[in-house]
């Protein structure tokens, strides 16, 4: 098969009809009738699944993947890219934001470099001011603690060779941050610039952000932990010089400092060092659990090809 085309489906009901007519002639333009579009509905709520097994009964080349409940955007991703058999895979969100005739320029730019990959990264990031500076600030945070060189403004589009899709599938992780692992998996990538649509405000809140920004590092990195080691090596450095002075002061014949303040300001301090600490190590200590128990990321309910279930 030429080409596979891959996208999830979440409260889709206003886009998956027009989707599927944009991606159906781009992927005609480019791989005749060898391609199939994999449309893997994550749990959504409305009538989404409905509509796309209604396509499987009307066009052959749709594959609807049918997830048990909502696992999420990024293992959604994996499980269709898993299920895919072209020899491209083109990757691609459903809400219109992405269009899917930006096939052409990304197999136009494959061709010309021979890369493995070719992805969208915004020119100008879409929303409004906090969404464009929250964002900056978690590409920096992300690239200064994991040393993983992952580009501003992404977006989830990419065209990639069946070795690589290949590859990134191989990756055993329950806690998934695609974003991470699409830079680890290697390979030649290169970047087109594109502008993205906004159909819809974003849903990420800054709650949501700061908490895939944990998930990201802690998926990536370990550095919180070796922070957390010479952090406690400074504050014990720090304490015992200041229990030296104050035993030396005594030792002159000088009264030590006396204050209570002084003291509860310290334990207070102190205290949420130590809860920070264990936190952080908390968060290891689960992202261990999780992985360990060797749970599916996804489970898959049904697949619909054609007019076959």
């Amino acid at each position: 098969m030429r080409l596979s085309v891959v996208t999830t489906l979440y409260r889709s009901v206003d886009y998956i009809a027009e989707f599927h007519d944009r991606i159906t002639k781009e992927a005609r333009k480019h791989a005749g009738d060898d391609y199939e579009i994999i449309l893997v509905n994550d749990g959504s709520p409305d009538n989404t699944l409905e509509l796309a097994i209604g396509l499987t009964h009307t066009d052959p080349h749709v594959i609807v993947v049918d997830l048990s409940r909502n696992f999420g955007h990024h293992k959604a991703m994996m499980t269709g890219l898993a299920q895919a058999q072209g020899d491209l895979v083109f990757l691609i969100d459903s809400d219109l934001e992405e269009a899917p005739e930006w096939l052409s320029a990304f197999e136009a730019r494959m061709g010309e470099t021979g890369a493995d990959v070719v992805f969208g990264a915004q020119e100008r990031r879409k929303g409004r001011w906090f969404e464009r500076v929250s964002g900056k600030l978690f590409y920096a945070a992300f690239r200064l603690l994991t040393n993983v060189e992952q580009e501003n403004d992404i977006v989830t589009a990419r065209l990639m060779s069946k070795r690589y899709v290949k590859a990134l599938v191989a990756h055993q992780e329950r806690e998934i941050n695609i974003g991470g692992l699409w830079v680890t998996t290697g390979f030649d990538q290169e970047k087109v610039t594109v502008k993205k649509l906004s159909n819809s405000p974003t849903t990420y809140s800054f709650a949501r952000k700061f908490g895939h920004l944990v998930n990201a590092i802690t998926s990536f990195s370990s550095f919180p932990l070796v922070f957390i080691f010479y952090s406690g090596l400074l504050i014990s450095i720090t304490a015992a010089g200041y229990i030296i002075y104050l035993i030396l002061r005594y030792l002159g014949g000088a009264t030590p400092p006396d204050g209570f303040l002084t003291l509860a300001a310290s334990i207070w301090f102190f205290s949420g060092l130590i809860i920070l600490f264990m936190g952080v190590q908390g968060i290891y200590v689960a992202k261990i659990f999780t992985e360990v128990k060797q749970r599916p990321y996804t489970i898959i309910r049904q697949v619909y090809r054609g007019n076959q279930e």
